[in-house]
């Protein structure tokens, strides 16, 4: 009989196990794009990253007989149960082979572990919190997946559900096409109109010659505005700062947009081209010629993804957020863009779920955040 083994993450070689196994998961998957090897080094903790200045990240490997079947996070985050008020533990950065004997001891490992934290609550994938990516596929498996958005193989929602996961939120991600905008319904215009004017409401781009004042306006406008969003623990100014820093030199200014009221922003719209293409071209591997490659590419990609739309509260119910993505009117022609993709977005924040469908976007791919909770 075979043996399973699953142990914490130590050596320099079960550190490469456990980055390399999605290749040997997703290896005659045509949807898979690889994740950024340094980002995950970071972000599990084999590399300094702010995230870990606070929280506690424990890796596993799953192994069958010295072969790696499977990898797990478990990850405590005391800045979590301090804001939610809410003794819950969290995993991450799951994957295994399609089989209920290693998924299942993979999450035992990392139930255990927060247990001895303390935390008998147990919610994910978190990868790793929702400030970064997060959330199983369970729907749109057509399609590759956009820039540092989750994909997994189709087969995860079964383990998920053996093991007894309950689902606690669903995230979808809308895909609108730029020569609909034509087409919208005349009245999205008219509340354009009567926002700038009801609020002399100004639109601009962020100054990426004053990067970091930009990075602290966008920081305070997402902290103002997300307080009252399902799970949501403000970003550090570190892990703000670093999160800019990474992906700097990816942003085109032109996809983004800053509305202001009186010069003071109430609203910050945050766009990234799909660089995922591009990604799985490079392997995920940035070094020695990837990043150059990154950069090269930016005007042939033809798809956006947005990935945070942030209104200040007082502003939240005047459209605001329409207002703000109006500004990139002016760039679909001269970029080129072909589609807008709109994640993720929480089922149950029903007015930017509304607000989305009203305006013709249509759902395209659904991803779950479990809980399992010891009894």
């Amino acid at each position: 009989m075979s043996e399973l083994v699953i142990k914490p993450v130590g050596t320099r070689r079960e550190r490469k196990q456990f980055l390399q196994l999605p290749s040997k998961i997703y290896r005659d998957d045509d949807m898979w794009i690889p994740a950024l090897r340094a980002n995950v080094k970071e972000l599990v903790g084999f590399a300094k990253h702010p995230f870990h200045d606070f929280a506690t990240v424990q890796p596993f490997i799953a192994l069958r007989d010295g072969e790696p079947v499977g990898r797990i996070c478990a990850i405590v985050n005391p800045r979590h149960v301090k804001y939610q008020k809410e003794e819950v533990g969290f995993f991450g950065f799951f994957e295994s082979i399609n089989d209920l004997a290693v998924s299942g001891a993979l999450f035992d490992a990392a139930r255990e572990f927060l247990a001895g934290h303390g935390l008998n609550k147990m919610r994910g994938p978190l990868n790793p919190s929702l400030n970064y990516e997060c959330g199983l596929l369970v729907d749109g498996f057509h399609s590759p997946p956009t820039f540092m958005m989750t994909y997994n193989r189709p087969y995860y929602v079964e383990l998920f559900d053996a093991y007894g996961m309950e689902t606690n939120q669903e995230m979808v991600a809308f895909k609108f096409p730029v020569d609909a905008v034509p087409d919208l319904d005349p009245k999205v215009f008219r509340m354009v109109e009567r926002g700038k004017q009801r609020f002399n409401i100004k639109l601009r781009r962020i100054n990426i010659k004053d990067f970091k004042n930009e990075v602290r306006m966008f920081l305070d406008v997402y902290n103002r505005a997300m307080p009252g969003t399902w799970g949501f623990v403000p970003f550090t100014d570190d892990e703000m700062k670093h999160l800019a820093a990474s992906l700097r030199f990816l942003i085109a200014p032109e996809m983004t947009s800053v509305a202001t009221v009186d010069d003071e922003p109430i609203a910050a719209l945050f766009g990234l081209l799909d660089y995922n293409p591009i990604i799985k071209q490079i392997g995920g591997k940035l070094f020695p010629f990837g990043f150059l490659k990154l950069l090269l590419s930016k005007r042939k990609i033809k798809k956006m993804r947005v990935m945070s739309a942030n209104v200040i509260p007082e502003y939240q119910r005047w459209g605001v957020g329409v207002i703000a993505l109006s500004r990139f009117e002016d760039e679909y022609e001269p970029w080129g863009l072909k589609d807008l993709e709109f994640s993720w977005v929480l089922k149950s924040n029903h007015l930017s779920y509304k607000t989305l469908t009203r305006g013709g976007a249509e759902p395209e791919k659904t991803w779950r955040i479990y809980d399992y909770e010891q009894s």
